[in-house]
């Protein structure tokens, strides 16, 4: 009786080459050698389309930088920016990505009308952003330096523009969230979503930290 119970016995894999792992007790794909979880799958995957973007803003960074004295004659960039305007900008995307991260320990707190009020907080200082950003645009082309004028105000607009298009999916994006938690609470699912939302607008805010220093700020050197 030993000897047949002893040569029955599964084998010991020493290596955990199996797709459970090497253990019995674990169904195939739920162990060391399943599919990975699904948070760690949106993460990886929301992390590849964060380097594909700044991978295209680095490629407008190289455009700017290539084309800023391709004037054609026109104004430059001591004639066209406001300092004061750019600075308030920059202190309302800083203001809106601080109130973003207070909403993600809201929410990671359980609780839910200060997380939605943290979004709200952070759509709103996104829409003062890009209300003057728009404005500064409109000027700039009523002034006759729209982006058809020289090479440089082309790369200007399309580096600037850019931005300003993501913030505005940002601001969607932030109402949606805001909608969710209302209608759904903190659900897993949820919470995958909100997680991406928050490295997206602070990538935002990393993005335009380099614009204003290499356009507003360097730019308008003397």
């Amino acid at each position: 009786m030993t000897t047949a119970t002893a040569s029955i016995q599964t084998p010991v894999d020493p290596h955990h080459l199996g797709r459970a792992g090497g253990g019995g007790d674990e169904t195939p794909g739920s162990g060391a050698g399943g599919p990975a979880p699904k948070k760690i799958v949106v993460a990886y995957g929301f992390w590849i389309f964060l380097l594909s973007d700044i991978i295209m803003f680095a490629a407008l960074f190289a455009a700017y930088a290539v084309l800023k004295n391709a004037t054609a004659g026109g104004p430059i960039t001591n004639e066209l920016f406001s300092r004061t305007t750019v600075a308030i900008e920059t202190v309302l995307l800083l203001l809106s990505t601080f109130a973003c991260g207070l909403a993600a320990k809201a929410a990671e707190a359980g609780k839910r009308r200060l997380a939605q009020i943290g979004l709200l907080v952070t759509a709103t200082l996104g829409v003062a952003f890009l209300v003057l950003e728009i404005i500064e645009f409109a000027e700039l082309i009523g002034k006759g330096a729209g982006p058809d004028r020289s090479a440089f105000l082309s790369a200007f607009f399309a580096l600037v523009g850019c931005h300003g298009l993501h913030v505005a999916v940002g601001l969607l994006w932030a109402g949606t969230m805001i909608a969710q938690f209302k209608a759904k609470g903190f659900r897993a699912d949820i919470m995958r979503r909100f997680a991406c939302f928050n490295l997206f607008w602070h990538a935002l805010d990393i993005i335009w930290v380099a614009i204003f220093t290499v356009v507003y700020l360097l730019g308008t050197l003397p």
